[in-house]
Parts: structure tokens; C-alpha cells; sequence
């Protein structure tokens, strides 16, 4: 009898061990850490499930404005790779990344991206555009900065990450030649993009659509009455029937451009709701970069046409 409970105990032990080892198993993936939802869309192309990707900035969430918790502090912390956007997208966060430099792989994806690829603004030439993954072509350049950092810290996985990128690449150039196609639908002197801030420059400048924003490039900047009026003007001039809101941008103005609008009997609609620096719900298909994209398109189109 005594033999019988030895046995049995040393396999409840044995089974105890080998689930404690399959959950170490599991939370040994590496840990990369994404600031915004498009980077770790693109992380997670390319790595797999060879890692654990965490994005620190969830929909609606303004990355211009974004402000590091004690508890990301903690998960940037446990991070083995963390990438960002880069490009003063992450403004508020800069320090972070440089002191945890010393520590870690920490890249900026977009700082890659030739100068000449990149868009500057028009009144401030110093400053960067920092919303490259608009210009699908762009995007594929910061994100191969992905793979390399990849390989360079799990070298052994280098073919599949290789391999991963070349199928997400694949998707992105159908993507892209898709977009032109139905951005064409839409009449010429109808393709103007008004949107409440100038993310979208990389999106017009690829798709062949002139674009304003009633901000500049960061919603963190002011704007005032003369601005408003600046944008009501330019909409009734070019008899422009639509405007956009952004999910991670409050539509107050965009509504003060439509009101300012109406009192020079000019009726505006709201075209719909763009994703521009957030994308959409982890688990749906905005929650995905060419989902993200796609919504984009057709949101511009079906209602610009």
C-alpha cells in the first residue's frame, strides 16, 4: 500500500512539473513592446508567434499626447525589444527611449526611412512628418528595420522571419495598387481629403488626393478662429461636400468648420470616421493594419465620389 501512494505521489509530482515547465515555456517568449497599434500590427507579421507583442497604445489612443503610465514603465521594463514609430510621433515618451537605450534594443523605426522619403511641414521645415505608414511604400522600408532587429537578436528564427515578411509584403503591395484603383473613382477636382489634423500627407501624396488638416502635424498644436475660417473658406471656394473625423482626435473643430460653413450656406457633411494615428478594436479587421487601410479607403471614397 505504502508503494502504491510512493507511485502515485511521484506522478502527481511529475504532472505538477511538467505543466509548471509548459507554462515557463510559454511565458518565455521574448517580450517586444510596440508604442502604437500599426507597429505592433507589423511586428506581429513578421515575428509569428515566436514572440509576445504588447502595444502600449490601444484605439482612440493619441500618440502625440500619450504620456508613459507607472505600469508601461514596468512593462518597458520586462521588454527584450521595443520598438516606436520614432520621428517626435511619441514626443512626450522621448527621454524613456533614450535611457533605456543603454539597457536594451530600442528602435525608431521611421528614423531609417531615407530623409528624402520622409515629408517635412510646410510652415515649420524642421519638423518632420512623423505618419509614415500612410505611404505604404514608406512603411515597408521602416518596417524591414523590424526583421533585421529580429534576426539580429533570434538569429535562429531568421529564415521564418524572412519568409513572414516577404508574404506581408506581398499583401501590402496588392494593398497599395488596390487603393490607387479606388481612389480613381473619385472625380478629380473631388479628391480633397479635410481632416483635423495633417495626418494624412503620406496618404495624399501616394494616392493622388490634396490634403488639409485644420492642425498641424501633432494634435498638440493650436489652433484658433482664423484657422477655422482659413478651412471654411478653402471648402466653399472648391464647393467640397465632406470633411472626416478622426477616432483618436475629438471632432469639435471639424463640427466648428461644418457650423462656420452653414453661415455662408455652404452644407458640409461628416464623410465618416478615418483611423489616422490609433487603429481600430484588437480583434476586428480596423484592429489590423490593412484592415485599418482599407476602412480608410473606402470610407474616402464612398463618400467623395
Amino acid at each position: 500500500m505504502k508503494k502504491i501512494f510512493l507511485l502515485f505521489f511521484a506522478m502527481v509530482l511529475l504532472a505538477g512539473c511538467n505543466d509548471k515547465n509548459n507554462g515557463k515555456a510559454e511565458a518565455d517568449k521574448p517580450l517586444v513592446v510596440t508604442t502604437t497599434g500599426q507597429v505592433a500590427d507589423a511586428v506581429k507579421r513578421i515575428a509569428g508567434d515566436m514572440v509576445e507583442v504588447k502595444s502600449l497604445m490601444g484605439p482612440g489612443v493619441d500618440p502625440h499626447l500619450y504620456k508613459a503610465t507607472q505600469g508601461d514603465l514596468q512593462v518597458l521594463e520586462d521588454a527584450d525589444i521595443i520598438f516606436y514609430n520614432g520621428l517626435e510621433l511619441e514626443g512626450k515618451m522621448s527621454d524613456i527611449f533614450e535611457k533605456m537605450k543603454k539597457e536594451k534594443s530600442v528602435v525608431a523605426i521611421g528614423e531609417v526611412v531615407p530623409k528624402e522619403r520622409i515629408l517635412n511641414d510646410e510652415a515649420h521645415p524642421e519638423l518632420f512628418d512623423p505618419h509614415i505608414w500612410f505611404d505604404i511604400d514608406v512603411w515597408k522600408i521602416a518596417t524591414q528595420e523590424i526583421t533585421k532587429t529580429l534576426t539580429k537578436e533570434f538569429s535562429t528564427n531568421e529564415e521564418q522571419f524572412k519568409e513572414n515578411e516577404i508574404k506581408f509584403f506581398q499583401e501590402l503591395d496588392e494593398l497599395n495598387e488596390w487603393s490607387k484603383e479606388r481612389i480613381s473613382e473619385i472625380p478629380k477636382e473631388q479628391r480633397v481629403l479635410v481632416t483635423a489634423h495633417d495626418a494624412f500627407n503620406y496618404f495624399g501624396e501616394s494616392n493622388g488626393m490634396e490634403v488639409r488638416g485644420l492642425q498641424g502635424l501633432s494634435t498638440d498644436a493650436e489652433y484658433g478662429l482664423k484657422d477655422i475660417q482659413n478651412v471654411v473658406n478653402f471648402l466653399v471656394e472648391q464647393n467640397i461636400k465632406a470633411v472626416f473625423i478622426e477616432s483618436s482626435v475629438s471632432d469639435k473643430a471639424m463640427n466648428a468648420v461644418i457650423e462656420g460653413a452653414k453661415e455662408k450656406g455652404h452644407t458640409i457633411q461628416i464623410g465618416g470616421e478615418l483611423y489616422s494615428d490609433a487603429m481600430g478594436a484588437e480583434g476586428t479587421e480596423e484592429g489590423t493594419y490593412i484592415g485599418m487601410y482599407k476602412h480608410n479607403v473606402n470610407t474616402i471614397v464612398d463618400s467623395l465620389k
